[in-house]
């Protein structure tokens, strides 16, 4: 006989393995062919010539970057996950946040002899959003890149155009073709690839929802400085990650926006709407005062003794003195 805090399923392991998995995999499928093949040819976008927007000089590949993408990937993917898992670990060992954890999440017999505990479908569900999404801002971020075909702020730098050729010969005059480009074809590409910026989407995505996992899950009743520092601390890396790729003349300043907003705005919605806010998913409602107001006036007014009724009471205490 199963307890009241246990549920029996037998949908919950199937659907994990056959629905939730495929759909990961097709998400990490399809941004490995966004990033690593040439399925999906870049628009090839005009320019200017001599555009002075174009015309930044060329600040390397981006391992030479201040913020190289390994480590920024690095810790991108692995901060949430560390603060995840240290987080719900420490909940369920510590006695006065297990309760509330029991209370929010069941567990889950599936069959005769197995059971998932609160803790491990807590630490499997939070974590396996987290990386959905950023899998999911990945392909965002590319689709975007292939369809607009944005310039860099170094393209003209990388490009190269034959300024001696008939199509350039003015300023300020216009070039549809692409093949004025006389640079290296692999760096010409990487500098069409600009809008909108993944260093920024990714670090506003990662940092926005261990943001809201620290402030819907943690609780610090003896620091009340501890959460914001540590939630604006996240935040403001991300800010810096960025203002970086602005500063080196990898990005526009509208491609970390964009970025910025892409990127919180997919964290917002997988926070609210799939994981609900880190609550469990046999939160209790919230219990309000109910209270009968039946009966009672619509609006109250003080009563006042008019002088007529006064007059009365006088003559009605003088004839009872009268008659006693």
């Amino acid at each position: 006989m199963a307890s009241d805090n246990t549920q029996r399923s037998y949908s919950i392991i199937p659907c994990f393995i056959f629905v939730e998995l495929v759909i990961m995999a097709g998400t990490v499928l399809l941004a490995y062919y966004f990033e690593l093949t040439d399925t999906f040819g870049i628009h090839v976008q005009g320019f200017f010539c001599n555009d002075a927007d174009l015309m930044k000089p060329y600040p390397g590949v981006d391992e030479s970057s201040f913020i190289p993408p390994l480590i920024l990937y690095c810790v991108v993917a692995a901060t949430p996950t560390i603060i995840i898992f240290i987080g719900e670990v420490s909940m369920y060992v510590m006695k006065s946040t297990r309760a509330v954890l029991l209370t929010q999440e069941k567990t889950i017999l599936t069959g005769e002899c197995c059971y998932l505990n609160p803790l491990i479908r807590r630490i499997v569900r939070f974590i396996g959003v987290f990386a959905f999404g950023l899998f999911a801002t990945d392909i965002f971020v590319n689709a975007g890149q292939v369809v607009t075909g944005n310039l860099a702020p170094y393209f003209l730098s990388v490009c190269k155009p034959n300024y001696t050729g008939t199509e350039c010969r003015f300023n300020h005059q216009f070039i549809s073709k692409g093949n004025i480009c006389t640079g290296s074809p692999a760096v010409v590409e990487k500098a069409r690839r600009s809008f909108p910026s993944k260093d920024a989407s990714l670090s506003v995505y990662s940092a926005v929802y261990v943001t809201m996992y620290i402030t819907s899950t943690i609780k610090t009743k003896s620091s009340r400085l501890a959460k914001p520092v540590l939630c604006l601390g996240t935040l403001c890396t991300a800010f810096l990650t960025g203002l970086n790729r602005v500063s080196e003349y990898r990005n526009h300043c509208s491609d970390v926006i964009a970025g910025f907003v892409l990127g919180s705005s997919i964290a917002l919605f997988l926070g609210i709407c799939v994981v609900n806010n880190f609550k469990g998913a046999h939160s209790p409602p919230a219990k309000q005062k109910t209270e009968d107001y039946r009966g009672l006036p619509l609006m109250t007014f003080p009563r006042i003794q008019s002088p007529l009724e006064t007059l009365s009471a006088q003559n009605h205490s003088a004839s009872m003195t009268e008659v006693t």
